[in-house]
């Protein structure tokens, strides 16, 4: 009989534990949120033995014991908490071999914990190109744990490091009788009565219960007895936080020295130097990083467009097959325009996401993403923001959803809340389609110099807006959320290093299961609804424009193709969407726009990209008619107020792709700001500036170009 064991792996940032997860666990994997809060928790499988099955946790990274961001409190809670959730029987502890004396830092603290613990020995390779030699045996001898060198990349050292998991869940390996840090120097009495309330626990982990015991899941009473003990002996949370850093970094030292060759820094300058020497550089760093976000957006809507245009077609063709075999009622309009539709607007999404965090992992892999946050963080900072805020914003330009979902790894409360505020100003790429064809309909096609296109630069200006003005609000936003915590940026550089392509396409995958399954299930739904508001409207409304269409065709049966087109369009305007496009009518009429503009303003909260069908739908290009750009640019073209006078102007036109540019129109995205907020107060919040902002922003520019 296969026994299961709970392990979990911890570590520091970029110390190969994410390469370790994947070489245990293989595809065996999944993603889930830990319990009440929205940090990713991966999870797998992993066959130790033939009678040993190990399900693996990958903990977020911590520097130390003592966490400070979102992510390393919730990888303390699950060491640290008495009462959390499936606390693991094991621990693999990953320690950079190239970095070892930051590691030893955090392996020293978790091992004077006392827990079941293997350290696997990573980056053993880079330490051997820095000269650096590490005495595994005498390393091992030192902690008093097993220490396994393992390189996940070439697969090596797996084996050894199950089978030392193996035996130290059979207890043949026993935690050191010693402490690493003289907890006795530190706080003797306090230590000792705690001891009393929970004997079971290190002298170690009694520091952390008098440091830290409000964030465990402990009774009042329990509360209240450690609150006394803290009084009683005068416990001095930071007096004992540092001496006890000071201590481990002495016996750090001592370890380093009798465990660990080291080359003279001077006689060999590390690949990793040279090149930052150019990637970080004053004036050609940020001339690189702006040519390296060109290539990424260019690839995304470039790469992207095959797929997406096959995935279309195959939504498009199975859409009129089961025309053709579901009855005409009803039901056969709500799975073809309903729920085929709805569901084709979320898979059609799917490459983006995919190519945009399959590029976005390969910056990652190289270690070129720790540089882009570090080359913006000065421009970042000016407006509460800091060098990490970088990325969500970059990946918003794809999808704000799973962009705001990466602003996690921010410390920082506020600048983590701020870059979740600005992130939906960014044009994502369910604006694209609006903004080609509004840009079609009212910018010349005219080229200056012969290569440099007007509808290019606009549509380049269009982006630029929204990043500028993201910034600006973050600049106002900063003054009006009263967070009051120090921000430090602190950013570990790592080396250079190829990409590995296998953890690429995992991470390709994950997040396009994310999105299908968390922003879907909400797209999908919300099309339903619109569906069904577009289809139905009063009744008596809808039967007296059957029977009048019924008595004109057969009045005109040579027109039945173009009155059946007139109908459709008539029950739009009449439906319950239609009504409501008609009420807001006198609100958008300031911007240049009349009631069907309302209707697409409203169909867009599904998904943006949907104001192009919209657009279709209302102005009769029907399934049965060519749906190409041209007819339906001429279409809006020709599109006239009861004047006469035209409606897509130059002036409504750029009223309304500023309106794109600025509105929350995404459901979706509210939905994630509450879900990573953890309130409803920021995403109506983020709703109302948002909207107040496109509609002041387009009654300017309207009323600047009529």
């Amino acid at each position: 009989m296969k026994k299961h064991l709970h392990i979990a792996l911890i570590g520091n940032p970029n110390s190969g534990k994410s390469s370790l997860f994947n070489a245990l666990t293989g595809l065996n994997q999944k993603v889930g949120n830990f319990p009440g809060v929205t940090v990713d928790k991966k999870s797998g499988e992993s066959k130790l033995s033939d009678n040993l099955v190990a399900n693996i946790i990958d903990l977020p990274g911590m520097y130390s014991l003592y966490p400070r961001r979102s992510d390393e409190w919730v990888a303390y809670n699950v060491v640290m908490d008495p009462g959390a959730a499936d606390q693991p029987e094991l621990y693999i502890l990953i320690a950079d071999a190239s970095n070892l004396k930051r590691n030893l830092l955090f392996v020293s603290q978790f091992i004077d914990l006392k827990k079941p613990v293997v350290v696997a020995l990573t980056m053993m390779d880079i330490a051997a190109k820095k000269g650096i030699n590490v005495d595994v045996a005498g390393l091992e001898r030192e902690l008093g744990v097993p220490v396994i060198p393992v390189n996940p990349r070439r697969n090596k050292g797996i084996a050894e490091l199950k089978k030392a998991i193996e035996q130290t869940a059979k207890h043949l390996y026993k935690p050191p009788s010693r402490n690493f840090a003289d907890t006795g120097v530190l706080a003797e009495k306090a230590v000792s009565d705690l001891k009393k309330l929970f004997p079971h626990i290190s002298d170690y982990a009694a520091i952390h219960y008098l440091i830290n015991h409000e964030s465990f899941s402990l009774n009042n009473t329990e509360q209240a007895s450690i609150e006394n003990i803290e009084k009683e002996n005068n416990f001095n949370h930071t007096k004992v936080q540092a001496e006890e850093i000071t201590q481990r970094y002495s016996r750090i030292k001592h370890i380093m020295q009798q465990a660990v060759i080291e080359a003279d820094p001077k006689e060999k300058q590390w690949i990793t130097d040279r090149i930052d020497k150019i990637l970080l550089h004053k004036f050609w760093g940020y001339v690189i990083l702006l040519g390296v976000l060109a290539i990424l957006f260019q690839s995304i809507f470039w790469l992207a467009t095959y797929p997406m245009d096959a995935i279309e077609w195959i939504f498009g063709a199975f859409s009129e097959w089961l025309s053709g075999v579901l009855p005409q009622n009803w039901f056969g309009d709500l799975i073809v325009n309903g729920f085929v539709a709805g569901l084709g607007g979320i898979v059609v999404f799917i490459p983006q996401i995919m190519i945009l965090f399959g590029l976005i992992t390969i910056l990652e892999d190289t270690g070129y993403m720790a540089r882009i946050s570090f080359l913006t963080d000065k421009l970042m900072r000016k407006v509460g923001l800091n060098g990490k805020s970088v990325m969500p914003m970059i990946s918003s330009f794809a999808c704000a959803v799973p962009a705001i979902m990466s602003a996690r790894n921010i410390e920082n409360k506020k600048e983590r809340l701020l870059t979740i505020m600005i992130s939906p100003l960014m044009s994502c790429s369910a604006r694209l389609p609006v903004y080609i064809i509004l840009i079609s309909l009212v910018i010349p096609n005219t080229y200056y110099f012969g290569f440099i296109s007007l509808q290019g630069l606009v549509m380049t200006g269009l982006y630029l807006l929204g990043f500028v003005v993201a910034l600006f609000v973050s600049y106002i936003m900063k003054w009006f959320i009263n967070i009051k915590e120090k921000s430090f940026f602190i950013l570990e550089l790592p080396v250079y290093r190829t990409p590995r392509w296998k953890t690429v396409i995992t991470t390709m995958i994950e997040k396009a299961k994310i999105f299908t399954f968390q922003a879907g299930k909400i797209i999908l739904v919300i099309s339903l609804i619109l569906w069904l508001l577009s289809s139905y409207g009063p009744s008596k409304t809808m039967q007296a424009l059957e029977t009048s269409y019924e008595q004109k065709i057969s009045q005109n049966p040579d027109r039945a193709e173009e009155l059946d087109q007139e109908l459709k369009s008539e029950k739009l305007e009449n439906s319950y969407v239609g009504i409501l496009g008609k009420a807001i009518e006198p609100a958008i009429k300031p911007l240049g726009y009349d009631w069907k503009i309302g209707i697409a303003l409203i169909t867009s909260f599904a998904a943006r990209e949907v104001f192009v069908g919209t657009m279709a739908t209302i102005y009769s290009v029907g399934d049965d008619a060519d749906e190409n750009s041209a007819t339906l640019r001429e279409k809006m073209h020709a599109a006239t107020w009861p004047d006469g006078s035209k409606i897509y102007t130059l002036a409504s036109g750029v009223s309304l792709m500023i309106f794109y540019v600025f509105a929350m129109q995404c459901m979706s995205t509210l939905a994630i700001v509450k879900r990573e907020t953890r309130s409803w107060k920021w995403p109506l919040i983020q709703l109302a500036y948002m909207t107040v902002l496109a509609y002041v922003l387009s009654f300017v520019a309207y009323n600047l170009l009529r």
